[in-house]
C-alpha cells in the first residue's frame, strides 16, 4: 500500500460550496525590469535613424513592417521629437520591480507635441516634480 501526501486547502465559496485547492508553491518575485517608456523611447530614437538613414522610406512602411497601425507609428515617433536632455533622462531610467510606471507615455506625448525645448523642458520639469510628492 503506498500513501500520497499532498497539502491542500478548502475554499468555501459565499453559497457554501467547497473547492479543494492544491497548495501552490510562492511565486519568485520578478526581475527588474526596464520602464516601458524607456524601451519606447530607445525604440523612437531607431525608428526615426531608420528614416533618416533611408532604410525604411515612410512612416507606413514601418508600420507594415512592424505590424502596427500608423497612428501608433507616429505617437513613438513623436517621441523622438523631445529636448535631447529629456530622452536622455527617459533613457537612464533604471530598471524598476514596480508595477505602476513612475512616467506615463501619454503623459509625455502631450509634451513631445510641443515643439519648443524649452517649453518641453518647463512641462518635463513640472512632471518630475508632481512625481516626486
Amino acid at each position: 500500500m503506498s500513501h500520497i501526501k499532498k497539502a491542500f486547502d478548502i475554499a468555501v465559496s459565499t453559497r457554501g460550496r467547497r473547492r479543494i485547492q492544491t497548495k501552490r508553491p510562492r511565486r519568485q518575485p520578478s526581475p527588474p525590469q526596464l520602464p516601458h517608456i524607456a524601451k519606447l523611447m530607445a525604440l523612437a530614437i531607431r525608428l526615426d535613424d531608420l528614416l533618416e538613414t533611408g532604410q525604411l522610406r515612410d512612416q507606413a512602411e514601418i508600420a507594415r513592417t512592424a505590424g502596427i497601425t500608423r497612428a501608433r507609428v507616429t505617437q513613438i515617433l513623436n517621441l523622438a521629437g523631445l529636448a535631447p536632455d529629456i530622452q536622455q533622462a527617459l533613457l537612464d531610467l533604471q530598471p524598476t520591480t514596480d508595477t505602476k510606471p513612475k512616467f506615463r507615455e501619454r503623459e509625455l506625448r502631450q509634451i513631445a507635441v510641443e515643439p519648443n525645448w524649452s517649453k518641453q523642458r518647463t512641462a518635463w520639469k513640472r512632471l518630475v516634480a508632481s512625481k516626486a510628492t
